[in-house]
């Protein structure tokens, strides 16, 4: 199993604002954060599992040459596959059942909240609204989960 590295985060957000916001966030609060983006479910899958969900599994090539980010920042509202799925694929795969995603996002639908601690989210933010707000959750996530937190990896 590729070990996680220990300051990258996977970004996985359609939205070139929150995007934006977040990568400014993260180099205001640690610039030695690496950041990788993917805009779509299907690139974050790609991305971690060298998998294309739409192919069928038998195209599946791990990625081996790629450590596993340390953390990954999943949108809901995601085009070709939604958040919840891509957090169900991962969750099924042996090399990413126990890597940690937050799901950061805009819903507020109780729907999505179940939906996503059901299908194993390590944790549920609600994007802020306020950019000092937002920067604040930012500075916070990269601090407990890139320092604080012990990581199975």
């Amino acid at each position: 199993m590729a070990e996680a590295h220990r300051k990258t985060i996977l970004l996985v957000e359609d939205n070139p604002d929150d995007v934006s916001l977040t990568l400014r966030a993260f180099r205001k609060s640690d610039p030695a954060i690496r950041v990788d983006v993917v805009t779509d479910g299907v690139q974050a899958l790609d991305y971690l599992l060298g998998a294309n969900p739409l192919l069928g599994a038998d195209t599946a090539v791990p990625p081996a040459s790629r450590d596993l980010p340390a953390l990954v920042l999943l949108d809901l509202k995601l085009p070709k596959l939604d958040g919840q799925e891509v957090l169900q694929h991962l969750r099924a795969d042996e090399r990413t059942r126990l890597l940690p995603v937050v799901i950061l996002t805009s819903s507020r639908e109780q729907e999505d909240l179940i939906g996503c601690y059901s299908r194993g989210a390590n944790s549920y933010i609600r994007k802020p609204v306020d950019f000092m707000r937002f920067s604040s959750v930012v500075e916070q996530l990269g601090l407990y989960w890139l320092d604080l937190n012990e990581s199975p990896f």
